[in-house]
């Protein structure tokens, strides 16, 4: 404010000094209310990012959207939508104050703002709502939390925020192709599997015949407490615990290793609560999660390769005659600043998830309204990614093809139709 009245007064003489000759009053539209305004907007943006003058305040997100056709086989459409729930447009706040010399104390919150949740989507909802709010152009709370950290001891976080082992496998990804080409079912979540002999629509969802959401067992916040260990020789660890309960670990290896670029991250998770309003709202209660992800680069070349491998174990009692759910996904390509704009990716994916867990659901068609049995799907696909760098931004193009098998125990496989995708897309980063 001290500054604002500082400001104000050489306003005053500026201006002042301007109807003092006839000269300077015939250029009060010129640059000098332009100068003002600016540093007026320095000002601002300085009072923001100082906060309360112990406590650091730093704002940062991005904006995501995309444009999707998509064909189900029997119906396609042009959807608008966003990235999907912790990929879509978000705001996030944060800051730190030093306690002791060594010693932090700070926070982060992080709000969505979701205008059309790509994980709701489906061929009857072109508007889909958010995860997190349960309503279109819903503003939800993503993470929330406050932390003290050591240099040399670590960091321990408490409120809701991202556990040990949330996305794990898929974070070593350092292609710069992360968001548009990831083991998760963003895109086709929601949209139900078409089956090929009658043409209806059945009542299996392409994120569900690949169980748990594909391979993201394990996605989204939780209230729980987490520690994080310092960074030795480019190791680290870290392990979380949540109401009610649950508990995971994690390990990551982020190096270079001459001309190549290495990162991998091993992480274990386990649910045990029956109250599924109180743990991960997508690894069930009574399972355990094992997730692998490795990223290599060779530099000189951006010749890149990344693998992600994920495992889960209903062990629960209530649930008999369950089994694993198993998610395989790769992905390769290149990596190079071809145009002064910034680096090209080019690549290709490959994923198989299956969900080996009895499904008992409305299929539709030919199964008398109920099919109960396994189901698995195949996932290729082929894109390209443009970075600008003037502007903290990537755009993308993407194709993808998935296919469906469902067998059902009493009536044996069900026919579905593929399901084929075109996406443009772009996020800017502030």
């Amino acid at each position: 404010m001290r500054k604002l009245r500082v400001g104000a007064l050489v306003a005053a003489g500026v201006l002042a000094g301007g109807f003092a000759t006839s000269a300077s009053a015939a250029d009060l539209g010129g640059n000098c209310c332009a100068d003002l305004e600016e540093r007026i907007a320095e000002l601002e943006a300085t009072t923001a990012r100082k906060g309360n003058r112990k406590v650091s305040l730093t704002v940062s997100g991005w904006v995501g959207q995309q444009v999707t056709w998509w064909d189900d086989g029997g119906e396609s459409n042009v959807y608008v939508n966003d990235l999907g729930s912790t990929l879509a447009s978000h705001v996030k706040f944060t800051g730190q104050a030093t306690i002791l010399p060594g010693w932090t104390a700070g926070y982060v919150l992080h709000l969505e703002a979701v205008g059309s949740d790509s994980l709701t989507i489906n061929q009857d909802t072109p508007d889909g709502p958010s995860v997190l709010t349960g309503h279109a152009n819903g503003v939800g709370v993503l993470q929330s939390f406050w932390f003290i950290k050591s240099d040399q001891l670590g960091k321990v976080s408490i409120g809701k925020q991202s556990q040990a082992s949330d996305n794990a496998a898929i974070l070593v990804d350092g292609s710069g192709s992360l968001v548009p080409a990831n083991w998760v079912s963003f895109d086709v979540n929601a949209f139900n599997i078409r089956n090929r002999s009658t043409g209806e629509l059945t009542g299996l969802t392409w994120g569900g015949a690949g169980g748990c959401v594909w391979g993201d067992c394990n996605g989204l916040p939780t209230n729980s407490v987490r520690y994080n260990s310092p960074t030795f020789g480019g190791f680290s660890v870290s392990a979380s615990w949540g109401e009610d309960d649950f508990w995971d670990i994690a390990a990551r290896y982020a190096g270079d290793w001459g001309d190549f670029k290495v990162a991998g991250e091993v992480a274990y998770s386990q649910s045990s609560d029956f109250n599924t309003n109180s743990v991960n709202m997508v690894q069930p209660a009574g399972s355990e999660y094992l997730q692998v992800g490795l990223y290599a680069e060779h530099v000189p070349t951006g010749l890149f390769i990344y693998g992600a491998y994920g495992h889960l174990d209903l062990n629960d009692d209530l649930t008999p005659n369950t089994g694993a759910n198993e998610t395989y996904y790769i992905k390769g390509g290149i990596r190079q600043r071809w145009v002064p704009l910034g680096h090209t990716i080019l690549y290709g994916e490959y994923e198989h998830a299956e969900n080996n867990a009895l499904v008992d659901v409305d299929s539709g068609g030919s199964f008398d309204g109920s099919f109960i049995g396994t189901t698995a799907i195949n996932m290729w696909g082929l894109g390209a990614v443009q970075e600008i760098d003037a502007a903290a931004m990537s755009l993308w193009l993407k194709y993808r093809h998935i296919d469906a098998s469902a067998t059902d125990i009493d009536f044996g496989k069900l026919p579905t139709n593929s399901f084929q995708e075109l996406t443009f897309g772009a996020l800017i980063n502030f």
